[in-house]
């Protein structure tokens, strides 16, 4: 009998229309295809800046003497060497003939040495010693060798045409020899007080 009641209930259920609103679906329609928009391309023209005119420079042009006998003098050869020791050399010889020729050695030598607080002291530093010749002729055709050196004892020039110091060759003075005779002390002879020589 419940049975029965049961199934009538369920009938009358599905008989009755139901309240629930089935979903919407939206109608599928294709995406429209919009062309790109196209856009005029605006074209400048370049500037044109006038280029500026800066006026030459005037220059006087050189005055050379007509009498210049050193116009054309050019170097006809030249050497330079330095080692990694501090040791160098060069030379240069002119068209004109004029040469000269140094050289420079490092050498130790006794000298004036100063410590980081700036105390003075005398001791074996490493100096530079320099050597050369030269040779030129005057605008009056003289012609000139000079050599030279120096080192601890300073600078040392030979040549011809140097100076020489005059020598003066004189006698020395000798002084005066005094001749008479010393004086003699006197002798004292020391007396007791009584009258008698003390021995």
């Amino acid at each position: 009998m419940k049975l029965f009641f049961v199934a009538a209930f369920l009938a009358v259920a599905a008989a009755v229309p139901s309240s629930y609103k089935p979903e919407y679906k939206a109608p599928s329609s294709p995406a429209p295809n919009y062309p790109a928009p196209k856009y005029p391309t605006t074209s400048y023209p370049a500037p044109a800046y006038p280029a500026p005119a800066y006026p030459a420079p005037a220059y006087p042009a050189p005055a050379y003497n007509k009498d210049n006998k050193y116009a054309d003098i050019t170097i006809t050869s030249q050497s330079d060497e330095r080692n990694l020791d501090g040791n160098t050399q060069w030379s240069y010889a002119q068209s004109d003939y004029t040469t000269r020729e140094e050289s420079q050695v490092q050498k130790k030598m006794q000298g004036v040495t100063y410590d980081s607080y700036g105390k003075e002291s005398y001791g074996e530093v490493l100096g530079n010693t320099n050597k050369g010749s030269s040779y030129w002729v005057s605008p009056e055709g003289q012609k000139f060798t000079l050599t030279w050196a120096a080192d601890e004892a300073g600078f040392q020039p030979k040549g011809d045409h140097l100076p020489v110091a005059p020598v003066h060759e004189y006698e020395l003075p000798v002084a005066p020899v005094h001749e008479y005779e010393l004086p003699v002390a006197p002798v004292h002879i020391p007396f007791n007080g009584k009258g008698y020589k003390i021995y």
